[in-house]
């Protein structure tokens, strides 16, 4: 699969209803696979509202390399514009570190 000029190379999308353990199975994955998570949840990119955001916990964020968790302040403005933006980058290092990006979200929105 090809999104915007980054290569996936076929790579399975698991897209599983919300509250059915994707952070879980992602953070399986990514030892597995030695991969990095990219969060395409729409309120774990604010700092500080870890409740209702089903954000991963600090330990899991240590054990394998998260992205676009804690990246802004609550009071700024963020569009899924910014947010492919922002994605699109994410994936790219984790290419160019030699690692597999996998994307883990529990919306719709981004």
């Amino acid at each position: 699969m090809i999104l915007s000029g980054v290569h996936f190379g076929g790579n399975p999308l698991l897209q599983p209803q919300e509250w059915a353990g994707k952070s879980r199975l992602a953070l399986q994955l990514a030892k597995r696979l030695n991969g990095e998570i990219i969060s395409a949840h729409s309120v774990q990119v604010y700092r500080g509202l870890d409740i209702g955001s089903a954000k991963p916990p600090l330990s899991d964020r240590k054990e394998v390399p998260h992205h676009l968790v804690d990246i802004l302040d609550p009071f700024e403005d963020y569009s899924v514009g910014q947010f492919f933006e922002d994605a699109r980058q994410a994936t790219r290092d984790v290419l160019d570190s030699g690692h597999v990006p996998i994307v883990t979200g529990g919306t719709g929105l981004y």
